[in-house]
């Protein structure tokens, strides 16, 4: 299986739909999670099919305005409740907290059963409809999440793909991380790094000292946040990239990578 992750380019209304279904999802697992904790107080177990079951039979058909967003988010978000618990449980991860608005907004779509087909640049997406992305993508899956971060939507899948070996140059390498330099190797090539963080230092803290003076929660200081977040966010994906060009580059022209001090 392989994952892909990337940008949507959206309208104003479909900007808004997926803020309403990335709510509704929200809603979903908070109240989800207050169910639960009080059925575990009360000396219950609870789980995801008893929450689905009151869900769907009770308190759905008193909030109409669900009607007209998909069904599958409630469902996965009742899923991701269920995991978080299990995870908490198996002492591998903290004790689930309820979500906030505008913090990791996400939510969880499929298309019943049959395989979504993600080909070019327009993509037909179960309820939602269609929506375009920047680059091409040609991929089936049978999920996706679509999630915002700073202000942007992003469509990220698994799915299934059959790897290919390439000619090797040499088929062991070693590579040493460095802080001057991100990687070098073995074979003398060195990576050199990029430094996103020292590029934006200037920009970010005068944001940064900008943002302090606003009123907390006004307009003005969530549209600062916004341009800090997506600073950040330039920052992070130079990042990204320098990575994923070091690790192809390897794994392309190497068969064994191992640790080398040089």
């Amino acid at each position: 299986m392989k994952s892909i992750r990337t940008k949507l380019k959206l309208n104003n209304k479909q900007k808004t739909l997926m803020a309403q279904h990335a709510g509704y999802s929200r809603w979903c697992y908070n109240w989800g999670l207050s169910l639960w904790n009080a059925a575990y107080r009360d000396g219950y177990k609870p789980n995801v099919r008893k929450l689905r079951e009151v869900f769907t039979n009770h308190t759905k058909p008193l909030y109409p305005w669900m009607k007209n967003l998909s069904s599958k988010v409630y469902q996965y978000a009742f899923i991701n409740l269920g995991e978080a618990f299990k995870r908490f449980f198996q002492g591998l991860g903290k004790r689930p907290r309820f979500k906030k608005k505008g913090k990791h907004d996400s939510f969880t779509i499929d298309n019943s059963g049959k395989p979504i087909e993600l080909n070019g640049w327009n993509h037909k997406l179960p309820f939602i409809g269609v929506v375009k992305t920047y680059e091409p993508i040609e991929a089936t899956a049978q999920k996706m999440t679509i999630s915002r971060q700073a202000g942007d939507w992003y469509l990220s899948c698994s799915y299934e793909f059959h790897p290919h070996t390439t000619p090797k140059k040499t088929d062991v390498i070693g590579v040493d991380l460095g802080v001057k330099t991100l990687a070098t190797l073995s074979d003398g090539k060195v990576f050199k790094s990029v430094k996103s963080y020292h590029r934006f230092e200037a920009k970010l803290s005068r944001l940064q000292y900008l943002h302090r003076h606003k009123k907390v929660g006004s307009a003005n200081w969530k549209k600062a946040q916004l341009k800090i977040a997506r600073l950040h966010r330039r920052g992070a994906n130079i990042r990204k990239d320098a990575l994923h060009k070091l690790t192809t580059y390897l794994a392309k022209n190497h068969s064994v990578v191992a640790q080398a001090k040089i």
